[in-house]
């Protein structure tokens, strides 16, 4: 089927930029908004989109008037007769679609696509409210639709046949990545990052780490582009807590449980960006300032340290790079040293080290997340008895030595392990379960979140057995479920192969 025509429904933000998707590709719209002023206030959107794309040399004015040509406002549901796929874009309340798609029944024809923008309601439930629901399909852009290059499309049960594929093709006429999936609660993307956002907010709640290290530990040590509770905050904990509730709903698993701290910022009003307060505090300071406190005053960099380690290149190059900075360094902690510095490896302890070399109250961990290298993130691990001094001064001697620094407890995976592992975890089970490939979980978190690199890429890059002996040891350390390790992966790590490397599975 040739789609010409598309009716979009629902003239807000994400409405307003899918019609201005349509109409950019050469598809006419008809941008249907019941409520006149609503209507204005959605066609100025567009309006000002395209105002901008000129303004920044991306269109020319001959160009945003053919655009904003296709589109023609209207406030009447019969307007869709000649649609030939029509797309609500109304709020994510049952019964409000269901409501418009009894209009969409009455108004468009008999073999005109039915598409839902849901991002986390059953698209089979809505399809049932249709006296077609053969014809009822998902097609989840990603905000901001002109920008984002994901299109999740969505079928039911009951989807007819060639919908998703016509659905899909359509998707790349508008210069989109198209992911086919089945319905099921936040399809891939909002599947995998809501409980890793809902995770972080757990991290914070039980004073795990501070929100400012939560998500430095997520920018400078996984390279993602935006933490995850300073993301939350973007979202609106309201609406994350909404899609958490959606997730739990489906799958009863406690990793799906919307962390308390989320649910009672929200109940509190403090959902975020929109209403200057959410995790952050908003209005003053461009990132606004972290309501649990940050790491405390500087302290001057140590001028010796004991450094104890495995004898490996790391402890070697910190003990070089140390020297160069002007800084003492001895292996013996019987000599006099103002910090006891233990080369860290995630996975093992720092406070046996600590208690060894006979000075618990003076050491501190540092685990490097990368090479050695100005820019990179190092991790210093304090033991439940380290001083506050001592935490301070390997803080100092971090930054000293060109590193970004994030404090983290001294338990399995520090911070940065504790906060990725279990995500990596989800998408291994998600592949796990037959719902999507690896390939496909690794387009959607690239290209619908931002992502430099997908899970499956973040795997293979660590190793399988790497990252199988991650999770174990935090699930022996933890024992929370989520922590245990997939099968499947344990299978990859068995055979040596990566997942971009593992044949796709039949569907």
């Amino acid at each position: 089927m040739e789609i010409a025509k598309v009716a979009v429904v629902g003239l807000g933000t994400m409405g307003a930029g899918i019609a201005e998707v349509f109409a950019r590709a050469g598809i006419g719209v008809v941008a249907i908004e019941a409520d006149v002023a609503a209507l204005n206030r959605g066609i100025g959107l567009l309006d000002a989109s395209l105002s901008r794309a000129v303004s920044r040399g991306r269109l020319t004015a001959a160009e945003q008037a053919e655009i904003r040509g296709r589109v023609r406002p209207a406030a009447d549901f019969g307007e869709l007769a000649a649609a030939d796929l029509a797309i609500e874009v109304v709020p994510e309340r049952m019964e409000v679609k269901r409501q418009i798609f009894a209009e969409l029944d009455r108004a468009c024809r008999p073999d005109a696509i039915l598409a839902t923008n849901t991002s986390s309601l059953s698209v089979t439930a809505i399809a049932a409210a249709s006296e077609h629901p053969g014809r009822v399909i998902g097609m989840h852009f990603f905000n901001p639709a002109p920008v984002m290059r994901l299109v999740e499309v969505v079928s039911t049960v009951v989807s007819g046949d060639g919908v998703a594929d016509t659905v899909s093709a359509l998707a790349r006429r508008l210069g989109k990545t198209p992911v086919q999936v089945s319905d099921r609660a936040g399809f891939i993307a909002n599947a995998l990052l809501l409980p890793y956002l809902n995770h972080a907010v757990h991290l914070l709640e039980t004073s795990y780490a501070t929100g400012p290290d939560i998500d430095l530990a997520a920018t400078a040590g996984v390279g993602l582009p935006m933490g995850p509770l300073a993301l939350l905050d973007l979202i609106g904990l309201d609406t994350a807590l909404s899609i958490m509730e959606v997730l739990h709903g489906e799958f009863g698993l406690p990793r799906y449980a919307p962390a308390p701290l989320l649910r009672r910022l929200a109940d509190a009003g403090r959902t975020g960006r929109k209403a200057g307060r959410g995790i952050y505090q908003y209005g003053g300071s461009p990132g606004g300032a972290d309501p649990h406190g940050g790491n405390g005053p500087d302290a001057a960099t140590p001028d010796s340290v004991t450094l104890i380690g495995a004898g490996d290149d790391l402890e070697e190059d910190l003990a070089s790079a140390m020297a160069a900075a002007g800084i003492t360094v001895t292996a013996n902690a019987a000599d006099p040293s103002d910090l006891v510095l233990v080369a860290a490896d995630a996975w093992r302890p720092v406070l046996p080290a600590s208690l060894a070399a006979g000075r618990p109250q003076d050491t501190v961990g540092l685990h490097l997340t990368g090479k050695l290298g100005a820019g990179r993130l190092a991790e210093i691990v304090q033991t439940g008895v380290s001083s506050a001094a001592a935490v301070a001064a390997g803080t100092a001697l971090a930054g000293k030595l060109g590193f970004t620094t994030v404090r983290a407890p001294d338990r399995p995976g520090f911070l940065v392990a504790a906060l990725l592992y279990p995500h990596l975890a989800d998408a291994v089970r998600m592949v796990q379960d037959g719902y999507a490939t690896a390939a496909d979980i690794d387009t959607a978190m690239t290209l619908g979140c931002g992502y430099p690199k997908g899970p499956f890429e973040l795997i293979d890059a660590a190793g399988a057995a790497a990252v199988l002996a991650g999770l174990a040891a935090m699930h022996e350390g933890y024992g929370y479920p989520e922590f245990a390790p997939p099968p499947l992966l344990a299978e990859h790590a068995a055979a040596g192969i990566t997942f971009g490397a593992a044949p796709r599975p039949a569907r």
